[in-house]
């Protein structure tokens, strides 16, 4: 209960992030079980709190990562370059993602076949990517600054 009133900002965002993949993996499954079941109406409804969600965590992280970048306390060598390289690689994965969120979250895009091919694509994708960010980025930014001092002190000697 207290642990948390000791974190570090970055190992905050770090847990609350861990939280939104896992409400951004569930979603997509159940968007993929409504249309398998032909509940197109359930899916564009999960697809649309989908996005929802998607453009909120991917906008988060952009400022947070952008204000991380910026802030002297709270960055060190080995999280400015992870994040770096994140910001650079997740580009077009973000633009794919979005294109097909705004198309098929539109009222009048029926789910089609089209639909469910890519959307199986993307979620392979997806998840792939958001074990990437948890193993290599996040478990660097859940080190707090201090923390990590203290582990190259321990090294030293």
């Amino acid at each position: 209960m207290f642990s948390s009133l000791f974190l570090s900002k970055n190992q905050k965002l770090v847990r609350k992030w861990k939280k939104e993949h896992e409400k951004i993996v569930l979603l997509t499954h159940k968007v993929i079980a409504e249309y398998s079941k032909n509940n197109h109406k359930k899916a564009k409804t999960t697809l649309i709190s989908l996005n929802n969600l998607v453009i909120d965590h991917i906008t988060d992280e952009n400022i947070e990562f952008y204000k991380l970048l910026n802030d002297k306390d709270r960055l060190t060598s080995k999280n400015k370059k992870h994040t770096e390289e994140f910001i650079d690689t997740f580009k077009n994965i973000k633009m794919t993602l979005m294109q097909f969120l705004t198309k098929y979250t539109r009222k009048e895009t029926p789910l089609d076949d089209e639909f469910f091919t890519t959307l199986n694509e993307l979620a392979e994708v997806l998840i792939e990517r958001i074990k990437f960010e948890e193993t290599n980025l996040y478990s660097i930014l859940d080190i707090s600054k201090e923390e990590e001092k203290w582990a190259k002190i321990k090294k030293g000697l």
